[in-house]
């Protein structure tokens, strides 16, 4: 399907009352209906326990996106296209109930019988609504049925497989759109354009050129109210299995065949495949994790991860893991791949840096003690800036043959009238045109578990006694420096806060 067609389908969103269906759902939908994105034969049914009308519901609507967004226009009209249905997880006439709704619907607004249901919800109860929405039959209809799902998708290796094989039993894997978002990034997207378009960056995309490479993905904000929730998860499950491994994929995998979803997935699996596995014994030298004590952050106090609520005062979960990989295949072997995510760090920011090796000989040191030359940097800023920006040497003006660095920058979000579409706008459009090659295939979901399951299992085994080890409003605690240290690198700044 191609971009100028609008897709005619009716969005079934299951925790429509919650917080991420306010926050990025219906300002994503009414962005792309103000592009003319949407077809006018669309519908959404927004789906959730607590009883509403469809009035109260569309007003709930409006409310969301007057509050995030600037300027608004069409508002009635988009939110005209929206209904309530309120509806009990496990009660069979439900489904029957909304089965009728659909039906309805798919004559008012000439769907086709296209559906999307969206599971914005605890996903405990991801197995049993795609159960139900197979055995009452709202998935059999003449047009397509697609099925969203939100992380995290399991827990560990055994509880993701035991989820796949019931969304299995009623929707195929390519009807299944597991959403991260990370990948509706626009500069995570422009990953495989930075690489596979510019003849200057893919010949040197490879170990004799490239000494490694570091993402950082840090936020300011701690746990808020998702304790009960971040307790059994950690930055381990919660970033590093989903967010930083997708990334590193698209770093290191080989140009695909050809640009489809199937050979892009194929190319991420087979770098999956090729990370080395970490054994129990030798976690530590290969993984940090830490935890945030008392600080502060933008000049203001805030608490300690372990006085945040719902949190066990003597929590032993990590908000913060910094680690080394190893992808083991003939391009990267011998290139560490260093990634670092964290809470209540010094800022919000998540940057790639590809270091270049040094040349062979620097002809720019007057003494043999004199600092080496800076290595050149490729650094891809992500969020919130967006761009590009390439290290080089120039020589210093004046008589002399000294070198500075300069930089080459290209900023996507700081170009006059430059809308970059969120995450969340980009995937659903995807979703809608039938794109999967944003969303993760089973195969990745697995494989990365198979990757962080041995690692979050050393540690739950072992009670860290020197937790909180940083301070909120710092980069992380020190053993994460360390880390770098021992193979003679260090940690680039990613912005100059941190210098």
């Amino acid at each position: 399907m191609n971009n100028t067609e609008q897709p005619k389908a009716i969005v079934v969103i299951f925790g429509a009352t919650g917080d991420l269906a306010n926050r990025k759902l219906y300002p994503s939908l009414y962005k792309l209906f103000n592009k003319d994105k949407l077809s006018k034969d669309f519908a959404v049914v927004g789906v959730a326990r607590r009883p509403l009308s469809s009035e109260e519901f569309r007003q709930n609507v409006k409310d969301s996106i007057n509050e995030t967004l600037k300027k608004t226009q069409n508002l009635e009209e988009f939110s005209s296209h929206f209904y309530y249905h309120p509806f009990d997880v496990t009660n069979r006439s439900s489904y029957l109930e909304l089965k009728d709704l659909l039906y309805e619907l798919d004559h008012t607004y000439k769907t086709e019988g296209n559906r999307i249901f969206y599971l914005a919800m605890a996903p405990e109860f991801f197995g049993t609504i795609a159960s139900q929405l197979k055995e009452e039959g709202l998935t059999n209809t003449d047009g397509y049925s697609r099925l969203v799902i939100e992380k995290p998708f399991g827990h560990d290796l055994p509880s993701a497989k035991q989820l796949n094989e019931q969304i299995r039993q009623a929707f195929t894997e390519d009807q299944i759109y597991r959403i991260d978002h990370y990948l509706g990034k626009e500069m995570v997207q422009n990953i495989e354009v930075i690489r596979f378009a510019n003849a200057i960056f893919e010949p040197l995309w490879n170990n004799r050129f490239i000494s490694n490479i570091q993402v950082t993905s840090s936020e300011v904000l701690g746990v808020e109210d998702r304790g009960r929730y971040y307790e059994t998860s950690g930055a381990m499950r919660d970033m590093v299995q989903n967010h930083m491994l997708q990334m590193v994929s698209l770093l290191a995998m080989e140009p695909p065949i050809r640009l489809t979803t199937e050979e892009i997935r194929s190319e991420k699996i087979k770098v999956l495949r090729a990370l080395r596995p970490i054994p129990e014994h030798d976690v530590k030298n290969f993984f940090v994790r830490g935890q945030y004590d008392a600080g502060e952050i933008n000049d203001k106090p805030v608490p300690g991860y372990r006085n945040e609520n719902s949190v066990d005062p003597q929590s032993n979960t990590e908000t913060f893991v910094a680690g080394k990989l190893l992808i083991d295949n003939f391009r990267w072997a011998g290139v560490p791949f260093y990634i670092r995510t964290g809470k209540r760090m010094k800022v919000k920011s998540t940057k790639i840096v590809v270091q270049f090796k040094d040349i062979p000989m620097n002809l720019y040191m007057k003494k043999e003690e004199d600092k080496v030359q800076n290595p050149n940097l490729l650094v891809i800023h992500i969020q919130p800036d967006e761009g590009i920006t390439l290290h080089l040497n120039a020589k210093k003006s004046g008589q002399n043959m000294q070198t500075t660095p300069v930089k080459l920058d290209f900023c996507n979000n700081c170009t006059d009238g430059f809308n970059t579409p969120e995450a969340y706008e980009k995937l659903i459009y995807d979703c809608l045109r039938g794109d999967a090659t944003n969303f993760t295939h089973w195969d990745e979901v697995g494989l990365s578990w198979s990757f962080t399951d041995p690692i979050s299992k050393v540690w739950e085994q072992q009670i860290e006694t020197d937790f909180p080890n940083y301070h909120a409003g710092t980069m992380g605690p020190k053993a994460s420096d360390e880390l770098l240290e021992k193979d003679g690198y260090h940690w680039w700044p990613i912005n100059d806060l941190e210098q």
